[in-house]
């Protein structure tokens, strides 16, 4: 039996919506901030470039692309507000807006398809011309 995106998304813990505090946020922030300067995580990293994402993970991507597109809307000044603020308008947006987010991340798929492909094709052509520079 196969699973909804939605379904998917809170199994995995990957629900792009959900509503985190200034903590959370914060703690995140240092956790990745730790993480992004290991080697292992770079390398990881590295490769995922060359892998074309699941359909869940682009789902994911698409949603967060669709809530982007509402926030630049409606929000126009929401980098510029304090942590606190983004928290309250994240609440809003996905209370008011959650049922457009959904309709626009479904048209928004086709466009994230495409970029991952192009994404793919791009770092595999840094890693050819890298490799056959190295063999020079």
């Amino acid at each position: 039996m196969s699973k909804t995106i939605e379904q998917f998304n809170k199994d995995m813990g990957l629900d792009e919506l959900r509503v985190i505090n200034v903590a959370q946020r914060r703690k995140i922030a240092r956790r990745m901030a730790r993480l992004a300067k290991s080697s292992a995580f770079k390398k990881k990293k590295e490769r995922s470039l060359l892998k074309i994402a699941s359909p869940e993970k682009q789902a994911v991507k698409a949603r967060k692309a669709a809530k982007k597109l509402i926030v630049k809307k409606f929000y126009k000044n929401y980098d510029q507000l304090s942590p606190q603020m983004k928290v309250r308008i994240d609440q809003q947006i996905q209370a008011k807006y959650g049922a457009a987010i959904n309709k626009i991340a479904g048209r928004m798929k086709i466009k994230v398809k495409k970029a991952e492909m192009d994404k793919v094709k791009k770092a595999r052509a840094a890693r050819q011309a890298k490799q056959s520079e190295e063999r020079n």
